[in-house]
């Protein structure tokens, strides 16, 4: 929304300003014109683009450092008034740092003379960057009256400065009308084709353009521009010539119509409106999560972007989906939190997981990311605040023993070596710790055939700052090294201080199985303690294997996660996890032959 201030004020006395501004208010010439105007609001629905506009006749230079847009009345029949309209610029747009402020030069008095003052004052017009335009009237006969009010809300609703520099005769806004085709350009080829450029016409203008109407656009830049139109599709190169066209033809509001329905603003940065939308509230205890809709367009945009169909993201194909981005989004520790192929590139599976994570812990972080990428107006939602699923509280899945949420956290305690880092590599299938380390892992588990996302953090072994972001998680893993006889007493410190009188289950993980057991220096064996605390016994893991390491594990942690009102009788119960892992490994399986269908469809 605008609500403006217009400023009328003249280089030189008696060239009928005030005049001019009764007769705009009025639309009848004044028989008797007061020494100055007093401020006039007029209400929006009786002005052109439906905006609340002030006028006033300038009296100091506060209301002037104050202005949108400010009119420069000059009378054409005096040539000492035309002269000095260069020397006020000068004098107010430097000296009072307006330079931003656009100016609309005024020739009042057009009725005493013949001939127009265009020629005389286009070196002027020329010279300054601020001149929007210039307007000859008459307030006496109200001559081009409406005009320049028209032309003087569109100075501030579709200002030329911020869109084109005239001196290079180049877009100034070259950045973000290419993010816009590139978001536009559905299939990533590089061209909009019918398809593509009518979509794009629904979103910005409410209504497709004929067959016949895309032909005559297609055609006016394969004269103008070569490569302009490729394979009957517009290029960028073709794109970006229409938007200097429609500026240098005057019509710079259809430029600000595409630029605003992509969330820019009037500095041609994108609102924070657009990127934060202040719709989506989530209440304590509830966790967010990307809906289906979401994920279809991930995968969609993950789709235009893997030219080579391989199922997985070269840096190239990264870089390339991210140039929307003002900054590159993910870092280098991002190929050791989701699963990659042989080569370290993101596969699908990594990129969505990515995404969960990233909704999951910095919801506002996700709703900027798709804000990038186009979400709300290539889905055709209000806001991308429509990707997100707050769930319900947890109290509420526990009172009724089931949840609909889609991503689990699992919080992992335990003493520096203990084989927690190991343990975070091992659920993405991979043997070794590498560079870049990261404390998350996420990838999808699957518990009674329902696919689910498995979060785990490694929390920093500093016993005495947990946070309590440390603390909140669904199910906690206690990972201790089997061959250190000191490494158990830490999970147990943990277990007792923190969660004992919880209602978070916990797990113990006896890490380094491969290497010699040792007796623990506690009071308990690991066994006893568990079964003190009733926690399913010690589960003997390694990520020192020939093979992929076992995912077992995870299937249990998430079941868990998924389940925490199942009784201590039913965990211990061989027949339980039997159940659990013949239906992941089914689903697995099934999951499998599905992505190679759809690969081929592909």
């Amino acid at each position: 929304t605008y609500d403006f201030l217009l400023v009328f004020f003249s280089p030189t006395a008696k060239v009928g300003k005030t005049s001019l501004i009764m007769s705009l208010v009025s639309e009848e010439f004044p028989q008797v014109v007061p020494y100055r105007a007093e401020e006039i609001t007029i209400p929006a629905d009786v002005t052109p683009e439906r905006v609340p506009t002030h006028i006033v006749d300038y009296s100091g230079t506060v209301t002037v450092l104050t202005a949108n847009v400010i009119c420069i009345v000059y009378a054409v029949n005096n040539k000492k008034s035309i002269e000095k309209v260069s020397l006020v610029i000068v004098l107010y747009a430097h000296c009072y740092d307006i330079s931003q402020v656009p100016v609309i030069l005024v020739g009042n008095k057009s009725d005493l003379v013949e001939h127009s003052s265009m020629e005389t004052i286009l070196p002027v017009m020329n010279q300054y960057t601020e001149i929007e335009t210039c307007v000859e009237c008459s307030a006496k006969n109200l001559k081009n009256i409406s005009e320049l009010f028209y032309y003087a809300q569109k100075a501030v609703l579709h200002p030329t400065g911020p869109l084109y520099c005239p001196e290079e005769k180049q877009l100034a806004c070259i950045k973000a009308l290419t993010r816009i085709f590139k978001v536009s350009d559905l299939d990533n080829d590089g061209i909009l084709n019918d398809n593509e450029l009518n979509f794009f016409q629904r979103t910005c203008f409410n209504a497709p353009l004929a067959s016949q109407a895309l032909e005559d656009v297609k055609n006016v830049v394969r004269k103008n521009v070569i490569d302009g139109v490729c394979d009957n599709g517009l290029t960028l190169k073709g794109f970006l010539f229409l938007h200097i066209l429609f500026i240098q033809r005057g019509r710079h509001e259809t430029t600000w119509t595409v630029l605003r329905r992509f969330g820019y603003d009037d500095d041609l940065e994108l609102h924070q409106d657009y990127l934060f939308p202040l719709t989506l509230k989530v209440p304590p205890d509830c966790t967010t999560e990307l809906n289906h809709n979401a994920y279809l367009f991930l995968q969609s945009v993950f789709d235009k972007h893997d030219k080579d169909r391989d199922c997985a993201l070269s840096p190239e194909e990264l870089k390339d989906l991210f140039d929307v981005f003002p900054y590159m989004p993910w870092g280098p520790d991002v190929n050791n939190t989701v699963c990659t192929n042989d080569q370290d590139w993101i596969t699908y599976q990594g990129f969505l997981s990515q995404w969960t994570l990233t909704t999951y812990l910095d919801v506002q972080r996700c709703l900027e990311y798709l804000g990038y990428l186009g979400y709300s107006i290539i889905s055709e939602q209000e806001s991308q605040a429509a990707a997100i699923t707050v769930t319900r509280d947890k109290k509420i899945d526990l009172q009724k023993k089931q949840t609909q949420r889609s991503v689990f956290r699992c919080n992992i305690f335990g003493d520096s070596g203990s084989g927690k880092s190991g343990f975070l590599q091992a659920f993405l299938g991979r043997n070794l710790t590498v560079s870049h380390m990261s404390y998350y892992a996420i990838s999808t588990a699957y518990v009674y055939g329902q696919e689910k996302y498995l979060l785990l953090h490694e929390v920093f072994p500093d016993f005495d700052v947990l946070s309590d972001t440390d603390l909140a998680c669904d199910i906690v893993c206690l990972v201790y090294d089997a061959s250190n006889p000191h490494s158990f007493e830490y999970c147990a410190r943990v277990f007792k201080q923190y969660f004992m009188d919880t209602k978070t289950p916990c797990m113990m993980i006896a890490a380094k199985s491969d290497l010699q057991e040792t007796k623990q220096l506690y009071a308990l064996t690991p066994l006893e303690f568990c079964r003190k605390h009733k926690m399913p016994p010690p589960q003997a893991f390694t990520c020192n294997t020939a093979d992929a390491p076992c995912k077992d594990i995870y299937t249990k942690l998430t079941t868990m996660a998924m389940h925490p009102h199942v009784t201590q009788a039913d965990l211990k119960s061989s027949t339980f996890w039997l159940r659990v892992s013949v239906g992941a490994t089914v689903f697995a399986v099934l999951g499998f032959a599905m992505y190679r269908v759809l690969l081929k469809q592909r």
